[in-house]
Formats: C-alpha cells, sequence, structure tokens
C-alpha cells in the first residue's frame, strides 16, 4: 500500500515519532567519517564497523542511494527499517497541464524543465490563483508556465542579469510579467506580498524559503507552496526551530547537521563524481600528513579549493596546502603511498558513511514538518507529499499551504 501525503495531525503525529528517533541515535548520525579517525559508536558496534571499513569505493557508491537496502550487522537493519518507516511520505496528486508553449522551455537544461513541471503539475487549490509570486525566480521559468493561463506573475529576483533576461523572456513568450530586482531579506520585500498573491518557490535555499514563510504568513496569502533546498544555507551557526513543537524539542541542530539531507549524490554525473572523488582522496591523505606536521591528531578544515589544484602532481597539491595553511613545508617522502592511503580512506569514509545516510531523509523530513506546523500555527490548511520522483531530484518533497 502507498504511503499518503501527510496533512492534519499526521504532521505533529509524526513529526514527535522523527523527533524521537532523531535524538535517541544522533550519536550515530552527528559524527562525520570524513573528519574522525575513529568514530565514537565503533566500539560500541565493532562488527558493523569492521565490515563497512572492509568494503571497497565502488561497493560504498553502489549503495548510496539506498542505504536501507544493505545487508549490514546489526543494529543496520533496525535502523533501517526504523527510518523507512518514520520517512514514508506519499506523492501529492498530480494534475498535468495543457502542454505549454515549446517557448517556455527553450534554454532551459531538460532535468530542471522537468522538476518544473512535475512541481506546477501538483499546484491544486481549492481557489484557483489569482496573481502568481515566483519568489528567487532567476529567470521566471516556473511563473511563466504557471501564467501561460493567462493569470498575473510576479518574479522577485536578486541578479539584475537574470532579471532582465526573465523580463525578455517573458515578453516573447506573450505573458504579462513583472520582474523585478529585490533582495528578499531587505526591509522592503514585504511591500511586494499581499493577500491576492499565490507564492511558489521551487528549490529556494535555508533562509531564502524561511523568509518567505513568514512573509507570506504576515501578509496574509491565501495560498503557497515550497519546495525547500539547502537547509545549512543559514546566517546564523545554529538552526532556529519555527514551530513551537521544534522550539521544545531537545534536538539542537548545527549548521553541520543540516548539511546532512543534502549528501545524496542522486543527479551527479560521471565527471562530477570523479572529481569530488579525488578531491576527497586527496584530502584525507593530507589531513594524514597535517596530523604529522602539526604533532595534532584533530582533523584541520582546508578552504575550498578550484579545480585546477586537482591538476598539480600529488606532491605539490600537499606542499601548496601546507603552505596555504601556514604549516611546517612537508619533507620528501613516499608520496605515492600517501595518496593510496588517501584512497583507502576515502573507502573507509565512504562506507561508514552509509550509517549517517540512514537519517538523511528522516532529518529532512523533520525539518520540512517544522515549517508545516509552523504554517498551520498561521491558519494554513497543508499537505506534505513528493512531487517527484527522486532520481529526478532528491528534494522532491513539496508544501502546499491554504488559508482554512
Amino acid at each position: 500500500m502507498q504511503p499518503s501525503p501527510l496533512s492534519g495531525a499526521q504532521l505533529l503525529e509524526r513529526f514527535h515519532a522523527l523527533d524521537s528517533f532523531l535524538i535517541a541515535y544522533q550519536h550515530l548520525w552527528r559524527p562525520k567519517p570524513f573528519t574522525h579517525l575513529q568514530l565514537p559508536w565503533e566500539n560500541q558496534h565493532p562488527e558493523l564497523a569492521h565490515w563497512l571499513r572492509a568494503r571497497s569505493l565502488v561497493e560504498a557508491e553502489a549503495a548510496d542511494n539506498h542505504p536501507e537496502r544493505l545487508a549490514a550487522p546489526a543494529p543496520f537493519p533496525e535502523l533501517a527499517q526504523h527510518a523507512i518507516a518514520l520517512s514514508a511520505v506519499g506523492a501529492l496528486p498530480s494534475h498535468p497541464r495543457s502542454p505549454p508553449s515549446s517557448r517556455l522551455s527553450a534554454g532551459v537544461p531538460g532535468r530542471k524543465w522537468q522538476q518544473i513541471s512535475a512541481f506546477a503539475d501538483c499546484l491544486q487549490f481549492q481557489q484557483a490563483p489569482q496573481h502568481w509570486l515566483d519568489w528567487c525566480a532567476g529567470k521566471g521559468h516556473l511563473g511563466r508556465l504557471l501564467a501561460q493561463d493567462g493569470s498575473a506573475l510576479s518574479c522577485l529576483e536578486y541578479d539584475p542579469a537574470l532579471v532582465d533576461a526573465g523580463q525578455q523572456l517573458s515578453q516573447r513568450a506573450g505573458i504579462h510579467a513583472q520582474h523585478r530586482l529585490q533582495d528578499v531579506f531587505a526591509a522592503d520585500t514585504a511591500e511586494h506580498l499581499n493577500d491576492h498573491h499565490t507564492p511558489v518557490a521551487l528549490h529556494a535555499c535555508g533562509d531564502l524559503h524561511v523568509r518567505l514563510l513568514q512573509l507570506a504568513s504576515n501578509a496574509g496569502c491565501q495560498q503557497l507552496a515550497i519546495a525547500p533546498c539547502c537547509y545549512n544555507r543559514i546566517h546564523g551557526d545554529r538552526y532556529q526551530p519555527l514551530s513551537s513543537a521544534a522550539q521544545a524539542s531537545a534536538l539542537q541542530l548545527s549548521k553541520e547537521d543540516l548539511g546532512l539531507p543534502l549528501s545524496e549524490t542522486v543527479t551527479a554525473g560521471a565527471r562530477v563524481r570523479r572529481q569530488r572523488d579525488s578531491s576527497m582522496a586527496r584530502r584525507l591523505a593530507f589531513d594524514q600528513l597535517q596530523r604529522e606536521l602539526t604533532g595534532i591528531d584533530q582533523y584541520l578544515p582546508t578552504p575550498s579549493l578550484p579545480a585546477a589544484w586537482l591538476e598539480k602532481d600529488f606532491a605539490s597539491y600537499c606542499q601548496d596546502l601546507a603552505a596555504l595553511k601556514n604549516l611546517p613545508a612537508p619533507s620528501d617522502r613516499d608520496w605515492a603511498a600517501l595518496e593510496a592511503h588517501g584512497w583507502q580512506r576515502l573507502a573507509q569514509v565512504r562506507n561508514l558513511e552509509l550509517v549517517r545516510a540512514l537519517f538523511r531523509r528522516p532529518l529532512e523530513l523533520w525539518l520540512l514538518l517544522d515549517r508545516a506546523l509552523y504554517l498551520q500555527t498561521q491558519g494554513y490548511q497543508v499537505r506534505l507529499g513528493s512531487f517527484c520522483p527522486p532520481q529526478l531530484s532528491p528534494r522532491n518533497l513539496l508544501l502546499l499551504a491554504e488559508r482554512k
């Protein structure tokens, strides 16, 4: 039996269940294998730790998108089943629109257009929207698709080039739209929202979509639809809960914790994955080197490096990174052995990460339910469900809210 979207009292009930699960097992999902040579839970579950550490990088990659299917030692299977049950959310009803003009999808990458279309097909409200507000609109592709029926459209965007390009695209498509240059964190943003607007946000990051929830509620918007993304894109170092239930929770989340739901690689291409693996293996090898150079057995954060650094030979990479971090210059050594150690550690890290991966969706759903419960207290009826398959986008959960 397929699960249903969540609504009404189910939202708070599921939130409390997830909250208990995440608190009880935070010793498993908080520590990051990338920064720990030995994880705190490995002494508690030595058979699982040994089994995971013995696996290859290829095996880790194969299990990453569906860690719950892995036949690993206890307590992995029990945790996986619990996580699956708590993460079960059904698809929202989809009502495909009449085929849009080919001009609307021109220049939009295929996967992005599929996401836009799937999002739009799920926007079913009791009252037909009169004026769409595309939040952090980019060029306004989503807004134009929604407004092709003749409804009004406003697009708010921070980048002047995207505002200009969007206005030109709307004019060419014959859609009456106002593309406004707007920093949505500015004090005057509230002036652009009122009760006849239906705000929509597809993959607006962190504080950007939280800002919309707050402003739309205050403005009395009758409806809104948000598919959040990048929960870790926040201004502070700690997560600020929105609902009273989350505020009362003992679960305190750091910016680093908020990155856990984003660690899937469903849509990454082969070249991107190779670059990512090479970069991580080198960083892990350098981590071994820096512990030796500093005499401190602790992970040292390193800055995000340009892709050109991967074109350096490994010795130069380590020497230049040591200089960048003001570390003692490394003496000559068996660089090939050190690099091989980095790849070996990467395989272990990736496999140990599969334990954390079981908690990706539960934590994401906890965050979404915090938003849903906040909207409930603002007088909205809320539905939470998926709008597309995870293969199309791992960030496939959508909040639909409408005033009672």
